[in-house]
């Protein structure tokens, strides 16, 4: 049996980047022509233009609080906001969805037709499962996407699937008693629940010896616990918005981006991607033209990887899912955003890096900006002081610090107080 999917997995790098590169401009075409919204936020864009990714790094990023405000400012005619180019009558051109999801906010989310939509089989295949293997899915089938997404890529590999549903521990223990499937798809926290309750009633589930979870962090110590238990698990990264942006190996060093996936890590609160290696928020555009976002904000941090997996996928890699980047605090009653330090940073090129901390105890907040500055010239403190108050209408005081002092985490406002 293959190692890989499919043969794109393993295609030249320089290949992969001209076949992105050369889909891009139809995917931005189709946004403007499929997506009310998508045409609007990209009204003043020729899409022949957007044909690298220094191009694509001038266009806005649409972020999730931004794509729920539109949705829910357009309920009455159109639940989708305007961001997707099927529906159903009435909706949305009239025809081409299968399915609706809805997602906490709610976010409601198109399915489309083909017979991997969502570009799972990818990430479900890596993790070890094959034709005519059965898999127990426990991701919920109700409201939200993940159970009927996970199961278009099961059965687009060939495997027969077992709706479990989330909760219902004892039944669905039975079931993989009665049904010995081959592996688990779910969430490892409740895999590790099942795993447990067998281990305390002696139940027989020795024909499960593989896991594709997601959904929430595995951590290391989670994944050895489940294979002194047999069991060989691997993450997947996706959003109920994008579908698959990334899976694990079994190199287990980081996660290789799907092949249908443009991916760019930006200075939270910024259109701006960062170095390779350092921490910013995942970006995604994915070529799917039924629900065509062109530069989707995740809200997640995560990092590029160097180098190629050792399998032998030759995709960029991720360190996978990092924490959130939405770090608005509230100080003295007024909302600090991201964007406001980054706009404060843009103001001084001489700094190269910041991070904002909010200390002190409730009632008494003090915010600090600390600056990452080669050689700063005299007067530089005062004139960013000045940049904190204008932008924040707030008082905060400035540290400069030498290239290299903040730590690499993506953290671009930290709250530090304490609320004791």
């Amino acid at each position: 049996m293959s190692e890989f999917y499919d043969a794109l997995e393993c295609r030249d790098p320089q290949v992969r980047e001209a076949a992105l590169m050369a889909a891009l401009p139809r995917q931005v075409a189709q946004a403007q022509r499929g997506s009310t919204a998508m045409a609007e936020l990209l009204a003043d864009v020729d899409a022949r233009d957007i044909a690298s990714r220094v191009a694509l790094a001038q266009l806005p990023v649409l972020r999730k609080h931004e794509l729920l405000e539109r949705q829910k400012a357009r309920r009455a005619d159109d639940p989708f906001g305007g961001y997707s180019a099927i529906g159903w009558r009435g909706v949305a051109g009239g025809r081409g969805a299968r399915r609706v999801f809805q997602s906490p906010g709610p976010i409601y989310e198109p399915e489309g037709l083909g017979s991997d939509p969502w570009r799972m089989a990818r990430a479900i295949y890596a993790a070890g499962f094959r034709a005519g293997d059965l898999a127990h899915c426990s991701f919920s089938y109700h409201l939200t996407p993940a159970g009927a997404m996970m199961e278009s890529g099961a059965h687009a590999i060939g495997c027969t699937t077992f709706a479990g549903g989330i909760g219902n521990t004892e039944l669905q223990l039975q079931a993989v008693v009665d049904l010995r499937p081959h592996g688990y798809i779910g969430t490892p926290s409740f895999l590790k629940i099942l795993v447990e309750k067998a281990a305390e009633t002696g139940t027989p589930i020795g024909s499960m010896h593989k896991a594709m979870v997601g959904g929430e962090a595995f951590p290391p110590s989670l994944r050895d616990w489940l294979r002194e238990r047999g069991i060989e698990a691997y993450q997947s990264y996706a959003t109920a918005d994008a579908g698959l942006i990334a899976y694990e190996t079994p190199a287990r060093e980081g996660l290789v981006l799907d092949e249908s996936v443009i991916l760019e890590i930006v200075r939270p609160g910024t259109r701006d991607p960062v170095p390779d290696g350092e921490v910013g928020e995942v970006v995604v555009t994915v070529l799917n033209p039924d629900y065509p976002l062109v530069r989707f904000g995740t809200g997640d941090l995560s990092a590029i990887l160097p180098g190629a997996c050792p399998t032998g996928r030759s995709n960029r890699r991720i360190r996978g899912w990092l924490g959130r980047a939405d770090q608005t605090a509230k100080v003295r009653g007024m909302f600090v955003h991201p964007s406001q330090v980054a706009d404060i940073v843009r103001r001084h090129p001489e700094v190269a890096r910041a991070r904002l901390v909010v200390s002190g105890e409730m009632a008494n907040d003090q915010m600090t900006l600390q600056v990452e500055v080669a050689g700063p010239p005299d007067g530089l403190a005062v004139a960013i002081a000045g940049s904190i108050r204008d932008v924040t209408k707030l008082r905060g005081e400035v540290q400069l610090l030498p290239p290299g002092s903040l730590p690499n985490d993506g953290k671009v406002i930290e709250d530090a107080r304490s609320y004791r």
